[in-house]
């Protein structure tokens, strides 16, 4: 008998078993569901093997693309969006992997499974479950790299903190502050082959790694138990060819995102972007750019969200298979009412993911103080647009926490906790009167936030413009808000609107008596009127 019929018969027996044990999963809305069949026909399984599934539940039907796991092991992930049975069937380039069928049961979610983050309103961000969401992330180049006790004290210092994503870099660093040599990368290197022009070794660009991706896909989990979107980091230009993966060609680039998605689109809380300081890579054009957005894009099935970094240069934002801008400029959050230039401009959700770092870094962008990372924090959100954290720490016996985490040292981030809360009471904030009044905001849940910024007044008067659109005679509960020391003081007084032509005032021209010392605001809440 032939042993390849033999080995082929055999296999499909066991795979009907595994599919039909399969079938009686139940799967969590946006959760992952995964099959594993086994071939072991195809030379090189990463390039020479087509895999793919169709799933169907009523009229819904989505495609997703298998992927190689190693030792003869192929994968195919599901994130179920729709709630009730789906059907399957595989098909394949290999006669032993295709023609396979199964299903699964897709039931409501539970705990903290809110779905993938999307775009809401324009400006900004929800949860599938229609949770809302605001972004308060932190960067981490390299935490995929370090050593296993510093990536799990890593996520005990993230359980305890505010921050509810992550930047992380995919592909390793070799530069100034981040040059350790890394345990895991993602391709095999070429067996024999001697390394050339200082680069670190010769990488077989058809062959992944499939334990480093493991690694990964484990740290994105712990991610998200903890509640935390990871922002994967596809390319940057740290690398100046010691690994050469900021230089391999458009064909090895299309690779990588391909295989790269079909890894990870089933997990809901991965946000794809495609680089970091995009306009650093100088080996790369614009069209390069343009066909990795498109590729990532239609390798997708769930449509996870999808942005790239600027350096100097902004990206054309305004393409429509980005959904939100990540943006570096530190000019933007210096000011009142700057960053809401930006959001006006493109009419997207705007994440300034570097404003620099907290710490004592030398060099400018490495040195801000905890005052004024804080007080970036909060022009970012006067104007419903979020910032990004980093901090940048350095001694003989710590590694700062943008490049490699561990602890954080700043006294940045408990304040910023601090502003999540008050945006998580408010709602998203909106400027009033961008004409006039850049520093007063109004909630969706119809607060008003006025933040006075590195001004010292002794006193304030009441008043908002009269875009507030408040009744005569509403009465307001005003609250003094200590942005630094992280407290809210109710004020005794109460205040009762008289409209103006441009400001409302009290009626009584009450005044708040206020401490003197900057990076205080108050928040004002209308109570309902009176049926």
């Amino acid at each position: 008998m032939n042993s390849k019929l033999t080995f082929t018969a055999v296999f499909l027996v066991l795979a009907c078993v595994v599919l039909r044990t399969s079938a009686q999963e139940k799967i969590e809305q946006w959760g992952r569901f995964e099959i594993t069949l086994t071939d072991a026909t195809a030379q090189n399984p990463f390039t020479d093997v087509e895999l793919t599934a169709i799933f169907t539940c009523g009229e819904e039907s989505v495609t997703v693309t298998g992927f190689y796991d190693g030792n003869n092991r192929y994968k195919i992930r599901f994130m179920p969006q729709t709630i009730g049975t789906w059907e399957y069937v595989t098909r394949s380039n290999l006669p032993g992997l295709s023609g396979l069928t199964g299903e699964l049961e897709c039931v409501p979610a539970a705990g903290r499974n809110n779905g993938m983050v999307q775009v809401h309103h324009t400006y900004d961000f929800r949860y599938a479950d229609q949770t809302p969401y605001y972004p308060f992330g932190t960067t981490m180049y390299a935490f995929l790299h370090p050593d296993t006790e510093r990536e799990e004290q890593t996520l005990r210092t993230l359980a305890q903190s505010p921050f509810n994503k992550i930047r992380i870099c995919l592909f390793p660093k070799t530069y100034e502050y981040n040059n350790d040599e890394p345990r895991y990368f993602p391709y095999r290197e070429v067996e024999g082959a001697v390394p050339y022009s200082g680069r670190r070794a010769v990488w077989d660009f058809s062959r992944f790694d499939p334990d480093f991706f493991a690694h990964l896909e484990r740290r994105i989990d712990d991610l998200g138990r903890l509640g935390i979107e990871c922002d994967l980091i596809l390319f940057h230009p740290y690398d100046e060819g010691y690994f050469g993966f900021d230089r391999m060609s458009r064909d090895n680039d299309l690779r990588y995102v391909k295989y790269v998605v079909a890894r990870l689109s089933s997990f809901r809380n991965v946000w794809w972007s495609l680089a970091n300081e995009w306009d650093l890579l100088r080996q790369k054009t614009r069209e390069d750019w343009i066909e990795i957005l498109e590729t990532v894009a239609q390798s997708d099935p769930y449509g996870h969200l999808l942005s790239i970094h600027n350096g100097k240069v902004y990206f054309d934002y305004y393409h429509p298979l980005i959904t939100h801008c990540s943006i570096q400029n530190e000019s933007a959050c210096e000011e009142f009412g700057r960053a809401g230039l930006i959001k006006d401009c493109y009419r997207k959700p705007v994440v300034f993911d570097e404003i620099c770092y907290e710490g004592n870094f030398p060099n400018r962008w490495g040195s801000l103080s905890g005052q004024e990372m804080t007080y970036r924090f909060w022009q970012a959100a006067l104007v419903g647009t979020y910032a990004t954290h980093g901090e940048t720490f350095s001694s003989d016996d710590h590694i700062a926490w943008t490049e490699k985490g561990a602890v954080l040292r700043g006294e940045g981030a408990p304040r910023i906790g601090f502003l999540r809360g008050i945006i998580e009471q408010t709602g998203p904030l909106t400027i009033i009167d961008n004409w006039r009044y850049p520093n007063f905001s109004r909630g969706s849940n119809g607060q008003v936030v006025i933040y006075l910024g590195k001004e010292s007044p002794q006193e304030w008067s009441f008043m908002v413009p009269t875009r507030t659109r408040w009744a005569d005679g509403t009465k307001v509960k005003v609250q003094l808000v200590d942005t630094w020391n992280m407290t809210i003081t109710d004020v005794a007084d109460e205040f009762v609107t008289k409209r103006g032509q441009y400001e409302i005032n009290d009626r009584e021209m009450k005044t708040v008596q206020l401490p003197g010392h900057p990076y205080m605001a108050l928040m004002l809440t209308p109570e309902p009127a009176e049926e």
